[in-house]
């Protein structure tokens, strides 16, 4: 069944279900829809979901039908539903060739069960969090028929229960009353023809003033509800009847506009071309977007800089971030004074190393600075500098902190210089409560010198928070890869502050030998100068840490890579195929993308019965996952990778495992996670990994970049396995014009005019 291709969205989605001005939409789900021609009523017990789309709402489905000894196969919008529901469901019976006789619903509605054995199913599928097959059984033994109407209408004798007291009796009716509104919410949304996988979330924003929002003022959503989008919430608007050229709709639209080029990478966009993007987008005249611009910018939401239009908050982050770096170049400096020459002679003696001319250059440059940046590919001795830097200041008693963005490089940086390191977050003590630190402007960082490795990846926000915390006197050390891809948040920092040439900066080249017997690392520079890596194939019985497998047809890519990762690789190299490969693959569509590939691995390495179903994924106990945003609560961060340790059906939550810290999520919040046996190369950014697999296709072409590969290829450690074509391989090694980025900081630190800059590029963002 999960084979079964989805077929389009169009008339998939249910039937709107009329609500008439003043009618609670609750009365208008109780209402049996009516039958179209050629229509069916079929009602049976939901028993299980094969196939979820969580967008367009598309499924299919298991349904126990009375009287009937197998499932019928069921077809259409089900959204909000779990297994062990009564449905009533409005369609018609068809026969497909290769599935046989099915039921394509166009709408449903959920109905009480009526039977001992059905009120038991329906409480104990996990529906009312606090309620689980136990405790479903106990309540059917107690009340009988009787129990739905008891646990709606008389909730004080649920304590009469074994085993429920107060705590559970409260947390079962706040579950019960909660799916009581977010059933609302999901016929409200079903009724204007959008998916309802977000109604929960909804629920938890705004709680019983969910549909008052939704009605009034649906473009909150965007900015209050993680998940829901703007043609989501533009959707409903226009359902709802408000104008495709009204002026709400066009301040929406072009803060939209603006955050969909944050996503992208971008802190501003020039005026012409946001006023383009939007009219285009939004189908709206030109004239209405400008006021609505005008009406923006008069009350601070939006900057305008010169023809840059920025969100306020990121014009104000990128001034500061300039201004704070100013600052600590022009204040006199903590550190120690330092006789170079002997301390240099000191470090190599005591560590036992012969440093290079370049590296000594590196060295004196860093303890010379207020603040430095050391970058180069992998090999060129970086790590070397950083351990004898710390060794002399050490020495010298000088107090020094390291960090990074994210927990696996922090980890790494700890365990190659052999001095604590942490991530950023835990460096300057974020606070879960408001989203501060305790460490800023106010409170800063007690330290001589701060070193963050990985620098690349930090985002303009990020980069704020470190700085804000450091002592003017502070000096700052930035370690990093230029030529990797940059930060996936708004920003090209790294090298924003190397081209601004305010700063010291050291570009290291020289591999040293025991890197350069690497084939990886041999060819990861070959590839930053823009040659061919060596892809043939090594000796018979020979050992090498770069394969080149060619393929060509993306059908057949899944059942190699799932050899190679269950197979191939733990046979040759002795490595687990869950925690120590991962597949990089540089789009997500495709039988060669992400979300297919994630599937074939999870049933090729993690077929366990033990699962739950959420957002139009099956999450199984050993599933390793990636969050996809952060979560200010758990502190857990975009790209952190974890295991799925434990399912409890009951409680409607799972225990995801980070970094060794057992963490527990609602079902409701599963869409904050995704699989991870796959993912992109932007989502691999500050991780290594043992081996990597990594996807290169033509069919990739708008992706096929020299940083790309490059930095996909440098997250291996161990072992890289390029599969594709050299077609693909040499498109990509000779595109070395990769997308620019709006950015303002290099001017704003090179105290130049920073222009806006032609569609596509600015002056600080290549």
């Amino acid at each position: 069944m999960g084979e079964r291709p989805e077929p389009p969205a169009s008339g998939l989605r249910p039937a709107p279900v009329p609500v008439p001005p003043g009618e609670a939409p609750a009365a208008a789900a109780a209402a049996t829809p009516a039958l179209a021609a050629g229509e069916e009523r079929l009602t049976g017990v939901l028993e299980r979901i094969v196939f979820a789309n969580e967008q367009s709402g598309f499924s299919i489905a298991r349904l126990k039908v009375p009287h009937q000894r197998d499932l019928t196969t069921i077809l259409g919008p089900l959204v909000g539903s779990t297994p062990g529901e009564h449905l009533e469901l409005l369609g018609r019976w068809e026969v497909d060739r290769k599935f046989g006789r099915q039921f394509r619903f166009r709408a449903y509605q959920t109905v009480r069960p009526t039977t001992l054995v059905g009120i038991e199913k329906y409480l104990g599928s996990g529906l009312i969090k606090g309620i689980g097959p136990v405790y479903a059984a106990r309540l059917v033994e107690a009340f009988g028929l009787d129990t739905l109407r008891i646990v709606e209408e008389e909730p004080g004798r649920l304590r009469d229960v074994a085993g429920i007291g107060p705590r559970r009796a409260e947390k079962i009716l706040a579950a019960w009353a909660e799916q009581k509104v977010v059933r609302e919410v999901m016929v409200f949304l079903q009724g204007h023809g959008v998916s309802t996988a977000h109604a929960a979330r909804i629920f938890r924003t705004y709680g019983e003033k969910s549909l008052d929002v939704l009605r009034t003022d649906p473009y909150r959503m965007v900015e209050d509800v993680w998940g829901i989008g703007f043609r989501t919430a533009d959707q409903i608007a226009l359902k709802l009847g408000l104008s495709e050229q009204s002026e709400r709709r066009a301040e929406a639209g072009l803060a939209w506009v603006l955050q969909t080029m944050l996503d992208e990478g971008h802190c501003f966009c020039p005026r012409v071309e946001l006023l383009a993007r939007g009219a285009d987008a939004l189908r709206i005249d030109l004239s209405i977007l400008e006021r609505a611009l005008g009406v923006r910018l008069e009350a601070g939401a939006l900057i305008d800089d010169e023809g840059r239009i920025y969100l306020g908050a990121v014009h104000a982050i990128e001034c500061k971030v300039a201004e704070r770096l100013r600052l600590l170049l022009r204040s006199p400096s903590r550190l120690p004074p330092i006789r170079l020459d002997a301390a240099l002679a000191w470090a190599q003696g005591r560590l036992s190393i012969q440093l290079s001319p370049s590296q000594v250059d590196a060295i004196r440059r860093v303890l010379q600075a207020k603040v430095s940046v050391l970058t180069g590919g992998p090999g060129v001795g970086k790590t070397t500098i950083v351990t004898a830097v710390l060794a002399i200041l050490r020495a010298k008693q000088a107090k020094v902190l390291l960090c990074a963005p994210t927990g696996k490089a922090a980890k790494r940086l700890s365990e190659v210089t052999g001095t604590p390191a942490s991530t950023i977050h835990r460096l300057l003590k974020f606070r879960p409560r408001d989203r501060g630190f305790e460490f800023n402007a106010e409170n800063p960082l007690d330290a001589d010198l701060v070193v963050m490795d990985e620098s690349s990846m930090v985002d303009i926000f990020l980069l704020n928070h470190l700085l804000q915390a450091l002592r003017p006197e502070a000096a700052l050390l930035l370690v990093g890869d230029v030529d990797q891809l940059p930060s996936v948040g708004p920003g090209n920092c790294l090298r924003d502050i190397i081209d601004s040439g305010s700063v010291s900066a050291s570009r290291l080249t020289e591999i040293f030998r025991q890197a350069a017997q690497s084939d990886i690392v041999a060819n990861a520079h070959r590839i930053n100068r823009g040659e061919m890596p060596l892809t043939a194939a090594p000796a018979a019985g020979a050992l090498s840490d770069f394969y080149f497998i060619e393929e060509a047809d993306p059908e057949r890519i899944p059942a190699l890579v799932v050899k190679l990762c269950k197979e191939r690789i733990p046979a040759r190299f002795g490595l687990d195929p869950v925690r120590d490969v991962q597949v990089l693959t540089p789009m997500y569509r495709g039988a060669a993308g992400v979300t297919n590939l994630n599937l074939e691995l999870q049933k090729a390495l993690n077929p366990t019965e033990e699962k739950v179903l959420r957002f139009g994924r099956e999450y199984r106990v050993g599933d390793k996952v990636m969050q996809l945003r952060n979560n200010y609560d758990l502190e857990t961060w975009n790209g952190d990778i974890g295991v799925i340790r434990a399912l409890e059906p009951e409680a409607q939550e799972v225990t995801i495992e980070f970094d060794g810290r057992p963490l527990q999520y609602g079902y409701g919040d599963l869409d904050e996670v995704t699989h991870a046996y796959a993912c992109s190369v932007h989502k691999s950014q500050g991780s290594e990994y043992p081996a990597v697999i990594l996807l290169l296709l033509t069919q990739h072409f708008i992706m096929l970049q020299r940083n790309l590969l490059y930095t996909a290829l440098t997250r291996a450690r161990r072992l890289a396995v390029v599969v594709g074509t050299k077609k693909a391989l040499g498109i990509a090694v000779r595109n070395n014009d990769p997308v620019a980025r709006y950015t303002g900081l290099k001017e704003r630190l090179a105290g130049k005019r920073v222009e806006p800059g032609p569609a596509g590029g600015a002056g600080g963002g290549r």
